[in-house]
């Protein structure tokens, strides 16, 4: 596997995403990737050429080592790795295809753009970095369970029993190095664990941020609503006061008339 290659398609990820998105990244290649390829795959380097067990029975040992290691640590990581690479490849191709929208928008619109910034996580952008957010950490949690329903945890036993066929009877096998496996599986165990609490922090500041966008956007509107419902108000009640000046101006001409009459009487 092209590592080179991996790390591209996981950066390239970075300048779209908020700052609890390039910390989980700074975690994946450093914490992860790089304890990966440094020191794990030489640690499991050797699991079945120093997997040993107490027979000279042919085929009990391999039947014991697939017994005891079903899929390998290091190529369950491997698997881990990649799958969770894959949310963060739809995040860059639904930009990538904003951009190419927008270049024809404006190839047929006289230069407008169709979008302003086609990285700007809004409209179905924001919904497809959500949905990334929760398969990462979906991934990462569902590949933790499966080590641990393997396993049966996430210790590596020094001795392990095993009485299956051809094995003569039950024989104890042993597991080269197996304290250095354990620190190693603890470490990579304790590392997609905080990589689950960035997502997850990451979605809770997503929502909260797009909540309070949402609240200031409608404080505003209700801000305005009362201006235009002001202004016909006011016109009818200067139309009211006119209308009572009118009113009263009609009483004062008929008391003058009376008056002129008794006067003329």
């Amino acid at each position: 596997m092209n590592w080179g290659d991996l790390e591209t398609l996981i950066s390239g990820v970075n300048k779209y995403s908020t700052a609890f998105g390039r910390v989980w990244l700074s975690m994946v290649f450093i914490f992860r990737v790089l304890v990966f390829v440094v020191a794990a795959q030489r640690v499991w380097g050797d699991e079945h050429k120093d997997f040993v067990c107490n027979t000279a029975q042919p085929g009990c040992t391999s039947v014991c080592y697939d017994h005891i290691f079903p899929i390998s640590h290091i190529r369950l990581w491997a698997l881990q790795l990649i799958f969770i690479t894959c949310p963060s490849l739809m995040v860059i191709s639904h930009v990538k295809y904003r951009e190419k929208k927008d270049l024809q928008y404006i190839a047929s619109h006289q230069g407008k753009h169709l979008y302003a910034n086609p990285g700007k996580k809004n409209g179905g952008l924001w919904w497809t970095y959500l949905a990334s957010l929760v398969f990462k950490a979906g991934i990462d949690a569902g590949f933790l369970y499966i080590l641990y329903y393997i396993y049966k945890g996430y210790d590596l036993p020094r001795l392990s029993k095993c009485s299956l066929e051809p094995c003569p009877n039950t024989v104890d096998c042993y597991i080269s190095r197996p304290t250095e496996k354990k620190i190693f599986t603890l470490f990579m165990v304790v590392s997609s664990a905080i990589c689950i609490l960035m997502c997850i922090c990451e979605m809770i500041y997503f929502i909260c941020k797009r909540i309070k966008k949402l609240i200031i956007a409608k404080i505003e509107a209700d801000r305005k609503a009362p201006k235009k419902t002001q202004e016909p108000l006011a016109a009818s009640s200067s139309q009211y006061r006119s209308r009572t000046s009118i009113r009263g101006d009609q009483t004062a001409s008929i008391q003058n008339l009376n008056n002129i009459k008794t006067e003329v009487a």
